[in-house]
């Protein structure tokens, strides 16, 4: 008889593979983030998610999907407190990036809604035309996300050892959408929605917490690429803290208050980083 947590093992066993591996051959030759990988896989996922479940996409998922897209590209282009990482370590320009990030984008964004469609673990309400209970969750996730941006502030001037350097408000405020909306769209959506379709018919009554908690998993490891060269038990305990202050309300927010609420705690705390220049 399958042991009903195998698909879940399975999946781990796969993350796990991945991280090790791809740490394994940075010390050799130049590879691809973790996130682009991580990137790529879902946007594979998104897409045989929409070669059958296009005819359940609405109007108004494809109107999201564009919008969503055009302001990751958009701000992918003319970003003024950050730059984006030269994608696969050979597309470098600003345009390139954004036609890269912004399909992306849309292409992910629409398996999300696909993969809502069909009884996701996340809704986006935006595109159900539910603009109040939007409303209510962007206003959820920034009461949420403002302590724990004030708290990040304080951490990255003792772990970085510099001062606040403050930076152009309205600019801080435009880049910081880029990051809050990729990310999320990708981890927190449809990610959260692939995994779930992996788990759904092994653990009926746990496969989107247990589907959630790997794409956190995936999400805060793949921010210390270069620290689990120099010191891997300091990259695991801090992801471990990253993920327990900043990775679990915005799985949680997205879950009970929907993406645009994670999406709203993720920007606050990209804001609060570019203004303060960190």
């Amino acid at each position: 008889m399958k042991n009903k947590y195998a698909t879940f093992f399975l999946l781990l066993a796969a993350i796990i593979t991945i991280f090790l591996a791809r740490a394994w051959l940075a010390s050799v030759i130049a590879v691809p983030r973790t996130f682009e990988i991580f990137d790529i896989l879902t946007v594979a996922g998104a897409l045989l998610v929409l070669l059958k479940g296009y005819r359940d996409l609405q109007r108004t998922d494809w109107i999201t999907a564009l919008i969503l897209g055009a302001i990751v590209g958009t701000e992918t282009m003319f970003a003024t407190l950050f730059s984006s990482y030269p994608f696969l370590g050979f597309v470098r320009d600003s345009t390139g990036q954004a036609w890269v990030l912004g399909t992306f984008t849309f292409l992910v964004t629409l398996g999300g809604l696909a993969l809502m469609r069909q009884g996701g673990p996340v809704r986006f309400h935006i595109s159900d035309g539910n603009w109040k209970g939007a409303g209510r969750g962007v206003m959820i996730g920034l009461a949420v996300g403002l302590p724990l941006a004030v708290l990040n502030i304080f951490a990255l001037q003792s772990t970085q050892g510099r001062s606040i350097d403050w930076q152009n408000p309205l600019a801080a405020l435009l880049d910081a959408l880029q990051p809050g909306i990729f990310e999320e769209v990708i981890y927190r959506f449809t990610l959260w929605g692939l995994l779930l379709l992996a788990l759904r018919n092994d653990l009926p009554t746990h496969a989107v917490s247990a589907a959630g908690l790997l794409a956190t998993l995936i999400h805060g490891y793949a921010h210390f690429d270069d620290l689990f060269l120099q010191s891997p038990l300091m990259g695991l305990g801090m992801g471990a803290a990253l993920i327990a202050l900043w990775g679990v309300p915005p799985l949680l927010l997205a879950r009970r208050r929907g993406l645009e609420s994670a999406i709203a705690f993720h920007w606050i705390q990209d804001a609060a980083r570019f203004l303060t220049g960190f």
